[in-house]
């Protein structure tokens, strides 16, 4: 298995919070997506969490589904902060999601995602958790980081980026960041609105880089060949390397799109995998999935 994923059915959700919104904005721009920053203050001073864990929000239920409540699981953007009366801080990053079912071709909505889009400051929301590490530093403080991401996948990354270059003083291994997206604005925390990401472009080991999609707003892929290719000799000679360690994050599709670039790049598919497979044995190829 190749997947840091928290599954819903493995979380408890038995202890829950009362948060309450301190700001909802939106940071893409209006052409694209809507995906928006949500800020929480948990009403609980002992609330403990860590950069790159989870945590789970309750959202109404749909009631035509028998359901009371509805819920999912979102990374924490940023690293740990507090509030007015020492409240803990939360930053989550929400896309506005809806669905096509494929053979009846209704629209449905995200239930969650839709839930917390909506919410304005002041309202109450509550959560579970926090949950998982994914995504660890490695304690040597040499090894390279690749970073592969779509969509809100940047979010447990940005948190991981601040804490390396804020929190780690010695660290002098390579970060490459490769974030996947269909245009220049869906590029979140990396676009015109908001880019906090710049704050490491001057850093002699931080790197990034953006895959887009051909065609903006098509159903193309997005060109992961393209964004690589430049890299994809280094890539591989650092997979060969024990210090090197791979996260995925973002939208499930990624993986066979990642895997296509990286057999062409090995001549076969076989090649590949035995590859992969090497990392995923050492733990350090890690993959966190929606």
């Amino acid at each position: 298995m190749t997947e840091a994923v928290l599954r819903l059915t493995d979380c408890d959700a038995t202890a829950r919070f009362a948060a309450r919104v301190v700001s909802s904005e939106r940071i893409t721009p209006e052409a694209v997506d809507e995906v928006r920053e949500i800020v929480l203050d948990v009403q609980r001073p002992g609330f403990h969490y860590e950069a790159g864990q989870s945590i789970g929000v309750i959202a109404p239920g749909d009631p035509e589904l028998g359901q009371i409540e509805h819920f999912r699981l979102y990374s924490i953007a940023d690293l740990p902060e507090t509030g007015p009366g020492n409240l803990p801080r939360i930053k989550i990053c929400v896309r506005r999601c809806n669905f096509i079912d494929e053979y009846s071709g209704e629209r449905y909505i995200g239930i969650a995602s839709n839930y917390l889009c909506d919410l304005r400051a002041g309202d109450p929301v509550s959560i579970s958790g926090p949950y998982g590490l994914p995504f660890q530093v490695p304690r040597d403080h040499s090894a390279n980081l690749i970073l592969l991401c779509t969509s809100t996948g940047i979010a447990p990354f940005r948190a991981f980026v601040k804490h390396i270059y804020r929190d780690i003083p010695d660290w002098t291994g390579k970060i490459l960041l490769f974030y996947g997206a269909q245009s220049p604005l869906d590029l979140v925390y990396m676009n015109d609105r908001n880019d906090d990401l710049v704050n490491y472009y001057d850093k002699e080991t931080f790197e990034a880089f953006q895959a887009l999609s051909p065609r903006p707003h098509w159903s193309d892929p997005i060109s992961w060949d393209f964004a690589i290719e430049t890299r994809a000799d280094e890539l591989l000679r650092m997979f060969d390397q024990t210090k090197t360690h791979v996260f995925v994050a973002g939208l499930e599709a990624m993986r066979e799109q990642l895997d296509a670039v990286f057999s062409k790049r090995m001549g076969s598919r076989e090649r590949w995998e035995l590859r992969k497979a090497e990392m995923v044995a050492g733990k350090r190829w890690i993959e966190l999935l929606y």
